[in-house]
């Protein structure tokens, strides 16, 4: 449920962006700063969460192989995306923003690319 939860926001965050980047009015702005915020601060517990969690399955199983090694490194690249979202609610917040929303479109997806690649592993397990 955690991981779950957690990729909502990792879905959802990125796109709020992308809708941020397209406004200019100091009403809209002030709305998806403070929805940005919100989700952002909800989002880590759960992602702290599923970690805690997921280590607790994988040491009470002991997993191993290079499909787990490379299962790992992707998860350590969503922690990295996350705290850089983070970055990205305060670049936001403070009115720094230089990116396009295109950008952002891009970068809505790569959650999405790494939840692909998450799932082909751990079912595969090559």
């Amino acid at each position: 449920m955690f991981v779950i939860s957690w990729f909502a926001g990792l879905f959802y965050l990125p796109r709020l962006f992308v809708n941020h980047a397209m406004v200019s009015d100091a009403a809209t702005m002030a709305q998806f700063k403070l929805m940005e915020r919100k989700l952002y601060r909800f989002m880590t517990p759960l992602g702290v969460l599923a970690l805690v969690f997921g280590t607790w399955l994988w040491l009470g199983y002991g997993f191993s192989g290079l499909w787990l090694h490379i299962k790992l490194a992707l998860v350590l690249v969503l922690v990295m995306y996350h705290l850089y979202c983070g970055h990205l609610v305060r670049v936001f917040a403070e009115d720094r923003n230089t990116r396009s929303h295109v950008f952002y479109r891009y970068f809505n997806e790569i959650p999405v690319l790494i939840l692909f690649a998450v799932v082909w592993l751990v079912v595969m397990q090559p």
